[in-house]
């Protein structure tokens, strides 16, 4: 139970330090140069451009909380925790940091500077909340809904809608502006996904060796992982083998590693990239 509790915990402060980083990016490098790559911070940026009296910041919790309210409506007490938490704690966020740190101008002179972090910091936030199943709400809860009522094919109508606000970019704040948010859509859609890939990655060993015993006891006493035990022979000498297959963490991997040729030299390792483990002690489990 303290160990499940401690897991919750950890993911708890994750997705809020998730969200921090999408706040961010999206207030200190999005906003001052009016960056609109799509989503609700993209309408944002554009409303407050035609709306001076009213801050971005201000749209986006707008947006979020009405986007909330018809998620609620449509899949009632289903409606994910955890993306209301985001979405609200995002809007808070980028709330506090407008009046705290106002901001009239950016930051630097070097708008590319400033478009990879107005990408890459939420790109960051993004993947760290997709990796324990959460989001920042806002389009996401536009697609939940048209899942639920229509045929569409969800992500391309997300990538129609966010290429239909970043070109809206061109229009309020002039070509070179809109060119560079095209140019940052292309880079998010891009770097979630090489980030999310990254930070979800884990190790999946294969360990040919005669010695099994001790690798197994590192691996579920020192460890604390699984592993499963299979027989098979060598083709060439026809000698009895053990294969262990286990998977780790690249921090878990590297002590296993070193483990093994400590323990059994002569031990035949495969050791492949995996991106996505669905079991206990994973993903997919309660």
């Amino acid at each position: 139970m303290k160990a499940e509790t401690a897991k919750q915990i950890k993911e708890w402060v994750l997705i809020t330090l998730g969200t921090l980083v999408l706040a961010a990016g999206v207030y200190f490098f999005k906003f001052p140069n009016n960056f609109s790559t799509g989503g609700v911070s993209g309408i944002s940026v554009i409303l407050g451009h035609y709306f001076p009296g009213i801050t971005p910041g201000d749209f986006v919790m707008v947006i979020n909380v009405a986007l909330l309210i018809v998620g609620f409506a449509v899949f009632g007490k289903n409606f994910g925790v955890r993306t209301c938490y985001c979405s609200l704690l995002m809007s808070g966020f980028i709330w506090v940091m407008e009046r705290a740190v106002p901001l009239s101008q950016p930051m630097t002179s070097q708008p590319l500077v400033e478009l990879i972090f107005a990408v890459g910091l939420p790109a960051v936030g993004s993947a760290i909340l997709f990796n324990l199943d959460a989001s920042s709400g806002g389009t996401d809860i536009v697609a939940m809904v048209l899942r639920k009522y229509t045929s569409l094919d969800i992500g391309k109508a997300l990538m129609c809608s966010d290429c239909i606000i970043t070109l809206m970019a061109c229009v309020a704040f002039g070509m070179e502006t809109g060119l560079m948010s095209v140019l940052g859509l292309v880079i998010k859609s891009l770097l979630v996904d090489m980030v999310l890939e990254n930070i979800s990655v884990h190790k999946c060993f294969h360990i040919i060796t005669a010695n099994p015993k001790p690798i197994e006891e590192f691996i579920t006493k020192t460890l604390h992982r699984g592993a499963t035990e299979l027989h098979g022979e060598g083709a060439y000498t026809h000698a009895d083998r053990t294969v262990l297959l286990t998977v780790m963490n690249r921090r878990e991997a590297i002590m296993l590693r070193k483990y093994v040729k400590q323990v059994d030299p002569g031990a035949f390792l495969l050791i492949m990239n995996t991106g996505e483990i669905i079991g206990k002690g994973f993903r997919g489990t309660n």
